[in-house]
Order: structure tokens, then C-alpha cells, then sequence
């Protein structure tokens, strides 16, 4: 068999509600990774948030992080990376914010809020990975990947239309959750990531799987000759993407279940 690669996103697509993998997941990825096929992790998250999961998996796996701001070979090195100008980067620690919004900034070796936001934790009890609070006149503009606002869907909306006004031909904007509004360079997405890692394998995209559930897997999914939406997914992801497949409930571990189906392995492990 033809080696394929697989990617998949994180929360809401190969972590179960608990935001950690499931052990069925864990076997099916090694399996398949045992088989010669290439597996990719591409998430908003931080990368050495990632990594943490990568372990876990206990594989060689492509790390695509920052919804592709920065992608790690299996050993961790950085194959690429991508940052904001410091001026533009500068325009968006800078630019004014509804009460209540926190901003986020990923560098290459931290997460750093504007202030303290213990909510966000619970979502990396799994892999202990936390942020450093500075006030954002301290922030510096430089090694930016990617900037994050978190806070209400309509506030998040307002700041949006702003950071559009100001800067908009020269990012890449989107959500990876209806309070996660996520901004990287323009051309930088998961989609353009996976493209160029199809490259580095020598994989067509014809040969690549790809599981996602929120507008920042649009590009990859898009990409992908076999592209997958999870039945928990954003409601317009489907249309978004019509030629992907709409499978099942990521807290029912759908990703695996598809992918030993896909591959004909043995009946699911619990």
C-alpha cells in the first residue's frame, strides 16, 4: 500500500472531551504509523503544547502548530516558520480591546497573555502547558507566529472588523472556537502547512487524510484528497468544505473508528 499521510487536528477532532487521546486512538495511530503511513498533528495550539501529545503517541509525527505558523519534523526541528511583522504584530498588541477580550501571543518558546485567564488551563491539564502573563505595553513585536483573542463571540467580532481595517490584506484570520478569534501572517494556515509537508514526503494530495472540526481546518480539509469533518464540527465547516466526509462525534473517538476503517485494520481496541 501506497504511504498516505494522515493529519489531524487536535480539540474537537482527535481529542476526546477530556481534551486528552484515547487509548483506541493511540493504537490506531501506531498502527498505521507501523504500516509506513506519515502522521501530522495540526492544531492552533503551541507546538511544545503538542509535543506532549506527539510523546504520548509514542511515533515519528509532523508537528503543524499555530493553525501553521510552525511545522516540526519528527525529531522536533523546525522545518518552517512564519511570523507576523513586527509592525503589524505591534498594531495588534496595540490596538484597542472590549472589556473582558484576553490577547495571546505565540512565540517560538512561550504563550504569553495579557493577563490572568486560569479558565484557559483546564484545556492543557493534559499536557501542563501554561502561559506567562505580561501587560501588553511590555509585549515586544518580534517572533510573533500568532496573535489570539479570547472573549465573547460579539466582542470578538467587533475586534475583528477592527483588525480587518487596519491590517486585513496582510493576515490570515480565523477561529479555531466561537471565542478563539486567531490571527497569523497572510498565507498561513494549516492548508498551505500540509501542502508543503505533502511536498517534503513526496505524497500526492490525493493521498492525504485530513480530520477537522472548525474554520481553521477549512484550508486543510480543502487540501486534502480525503477530508473528514467531525459530526461536533463548526455548523457551517460542512458547506464550507462539500466535498468532504461528515463522520462521527470526536468524544466518540470518530477519527480512529474511521481510520481503522479506512485501512482494514482489526476491530477496534477499547
Amino acid at each position: 500500500m501506497d504511504a498516505h499521510l494522515i493529519v489531524s487536528d487536535l480539540d474537537g477532532t482527535l481529542l476526546g472531551a477530556d481534551h486528552d487521546l484515547a487509548e483506541i486512538t493511540i493504537a490506531t495511530l501506531r498502527e498505521l504509523a507501523g504500516q509506513g503511513h506519515h502522521i501530522a498533528l495540526a492544531s492552533g495550539r503551541h507546538h511544545l503544547d503538542m509535543l506532549a501529545f506527539r510523546d504520548r503517541l509514542g511515533i515519528d509525527a509532523h508537528i503543524i502548530s499555530s493553525n501553521g505558523a510552525w511545522t516540526l519534523n519528527p525529531k522536533g526541528l523546525c522545518l518552517r516558520r512564519h511570523y507576523l511583522t513586527s509592525e503589524i504584530a505591534q498594531t495588534l498588541i496595540a490596538l484597542p480591546r472590549p472589556d473582558g477580550v484576553r490577547l495571546n501571543i505565540y512565540r517560538d518558546d512561550a504563550w504569553v497573555i495579557d493577563d490572568h485567564a486560569p479558565g484557559l488551563l483546564a484545556l492543557h491539564d493534559a499536557t501542563g502547558f501554561g502561559y506567562r502573563v505580561e501587560a501588553s505595553p511590555e509585549m515586544s513585536a518580534e517572533g510573533i507566529g500568532k496573535a489570539l483573542y479570547i472573549g465573547q463571540p460579539e466582542a470578538l467580532a467587533e475586534l475583528e472588523s477592527a483588525v480587518r481595517q487596519v491590517a486585513g490584506e496582510a493576515l490570515h484570520i480565523t477561529y479555531s472556537m466561537a471565542n478563539s478569534l486567531e490571527i497569523m501572517a497572510a498565507g498561513v494556515n494549516k492548508g498551505t502547512a500540509v501542502a508543503a509537508l505533502l511536498d517534503d514526503l513526496g505524497i500526492p494530495a490525493d493521498r492525504c487524510l485530513a480530520f477537522g472540526d472548525n474554520l481553521n481546518d477549512m484550508e486543510m480539509l480543502a487540501l486534502a484528497g480525503e477530508g473528514h469533518v467531525m459530526a461536533n464540527a463548526h455548523p457551517s465547516l460542512a458547506t464550507e468544505v462539500p466535498g468532504a466526509r461528515v463522520i462521527g462525534h470526536h468524544a466518540e473517538h470518530a477519527v480512529a473508528i474511521q481510520l481503522r476503517e479506512r485501512f482494514g485494520l482489526a476491530s477496534a481496541v477499547s
